[in-house]
């Protein structure tokens, strides 16, 4: 897809939203099923039934996916997309160009071994490896906008109102 085509493409989507911010407003949604004979969760994917359960660092057998490991790999999908979008608008050459994510964790926090310990993500570092020969100050703007525009780096930058239920 080059420059043109994402434009027409995206156009008329543009228009609408700014016509009617309403329309713009969707609702995603993920489901999972807790699973009967280990602790697991199935997460249904759209395309397939993935089992996520607990890390090896918490007692997992790391067999199922780390719920972790699925957090940055949102991110390095949400990010790659991102940045093919922006490049394919700004028409910035690129060649092959890949996506990382790493996270420090303290497993202590999850485990509840040191109350000072916190839970989550210490530190993410989201890293570009890019083949291109733009200008620094090109490369520079296509990080800026990938960064400004990724829905998972902003979510995580942010932090959404979060709210918990039982039923």
């Amino acid at each position: 897809m080059d420059s043109t085509e994402l434009k027409t493409l995206q156009a008329p989507l543009k228009a609408r939203y700014k016509d009617d911010a309403t329309a713009a407003i969707v609702t995603l949604k993920a489901r999972g099923t807790l699973d009967d004979q280990s602790i697991a969760c199935k997460v249904e994917t759209g395309r397939a039934l993935e089992m996520a359960g607990l890390h090896p660092a918490t007692g997992g057998s790391g067999a199922e996916l780390c719920s972790g490991d699925m957090l940055l790999e949102a991110l390095v999908a949400c990010a790659g997309v991102t940045l093919k979008a922006v490049a394919t608008a700004l028409e910035f050459r690129l060649g092959n160009a890949t996506v990382e994510a790493e996270g420090d964790l303290d497993f202590r926090g999850t485990l509840g071994v040191a109350k000072d310990a916190p839970v989550g993500f210490q530190s993410i570092r989201l890293n570009f490896h890019l083949d291109t020969d733009e200008p620094q100050e090109r490369i520079d703007a296509l990080l800026k906008l990938t960064e400004r525009y990724c829905v998972v780096f902003q979510t995580i930058n942010t932090k959404p109102e979060l709210t918990v239920t039982a039923a």
